[in-house]
């Protein structure tokens, strides 16, 4: 098969979505089989972005120079016209995800749903992400061969909320990079690790409130809604690259995760893949990424936050291998099967 993968948001610094997109691209390149077409409008900026995140991974390029890319995607969705076969060719696949929604005249047409947050919480995203995906999620409601998620949970959601079959909506659980491991170099220090965008839906005024007698590291980028990683013994350390968040993770007493609600929560794997015990969100789309390995607390009480820290950190012995364990449960190989099965590849 021919698979067009739409990789718009590589344009940007990556954020989970980003990761994921970059995951699945390495996994589908793994199984080999098939050819895979990397595409994405993108500005010249936003090119040399996508070619950083796609360094090393042997998949097609299409990636056509257009000034203000994220516009003319805009416009594009919205005109319906041309089909995207004028920029790459016949295809058997179409999966693209929230930032446009390519018009095609032929081919599976499969899109990529990592939360409905934009709708259920307007809120706690910025406008112009709200605008942008629930266009989308109408679209795809309407026009999906299939749609591809990163949980039963959010399986069920779109099938609820967006009224699409639930047979048509196929789970590709994310994988962990192996960089994120047990093995390897650890910060130091006596500290908490938090990560997650600073955006209003990671909650992380609750982590600040929770963590006591220890420093709290935040990694994560500037977001929008004026979260701020401040306070007393709090120390922001920006968007470090997969090694180095990896050491912050092997190094870290505690990670904790109190976000409000997820698609899935990559983080949380990523760090128990790296040998830390973790405190996550009770919020019920955190099971499948907490397992029964988490410790869970209600993401809106900072005393139960504190208290599921020090219940994590005192069973630490118990509950690392058990997080090994639960993360080796999720590869990037496993993830593009899933989006294989989706598509009837053979």
């Amino acid at each position: 098969m021919r698979i067009v993968v739409d990789v718009s948001p590589l344009s940007h610094p990556r954020t989970g979505v980003g990761n994921y997109i970059r995951g699945s691209l390495r996994g589908l390149a793994a199984l080999g089989g098939h050819e895979i077409v990397a595409f994405a409008p993108a500005s010249a900026a936003g090119r040399r972005e996508i070619e950083r995140s796609l360094a090393g991974i042997d998949v097609e390029r299409r990636l056509p120079l257009i000034p203000a890319a994220h516009a003319a995607r805009t416009v594009w969705s919205r005109l319906g016209r041309p089909p995207v076969e004028r920029l790459v060719g016949d295809f058997d696949v179409l999966h693209f995800g929230d930032w446009m929604y390519p018009p095609q005249r032929s081919g599976i047409r499969s899109t990529m749903v990592h939360d409905l947050v934009p709708l259920h919480h307007a809120d706690w995203v910025h406008p112009r992400t709200r605008r942008m995906h629930s266009a989308k999620y109408a679209h795809a409601a309407r026009t999906a061969d299939v749609i591809v998620v990163n949980s039963e949970f959010t399986g069920d959601d779109v099938a609820r909320t967006l009224g699409f079959p639930r047979a048509r909506v196929h789970v590709a659980y994310p994988g962990v990079d192996p960089v994120f491991s047990a093995e390897g170099p650890r910060a130091e220090g006596d500290y908490v690790l938090a990560v997650g965008t600073l955006e209003p839906r990671k909650n992380l005024e609750r982590a600040i409130d929770a963590v006591h007698g220890r420093e709290l590291r935040v990694v994560g980028a500037r977001g929008w809604g004026g979260v701020e990683a401040r306070g007393e013994r709090v120390t922001w350390l920006g968007s470090p690259g997969d090694e180095e968040l990896a050491r912050q993770y092997r190094g870290a007493a505690v990670f904790v995760y109190p976000s409000r609600f997820e698609g899935f929560g990559m983080p949380i794997v990523e760090a128990m893949a790296c040998g830390v015990p973790v405190v996550s969100s009770s919020h019920p789309s955190l099971d499948e990424a907490s397992g029964s390995v988490a410790v869970r607390a209600d993401p809106d009480d900072a005393g139960a936050i504190a208290a599921a820290i020090g219940e994590a950190h005192a069973r630490r012995d118990e509950l690392i291998p058990r997080g090994i364990e639960h993360a080796r449960g999720f590869t990037w190989e496993a993830n593009a099967r899933a989006h294989l099965a989706a598509w009837g590849a053979p």
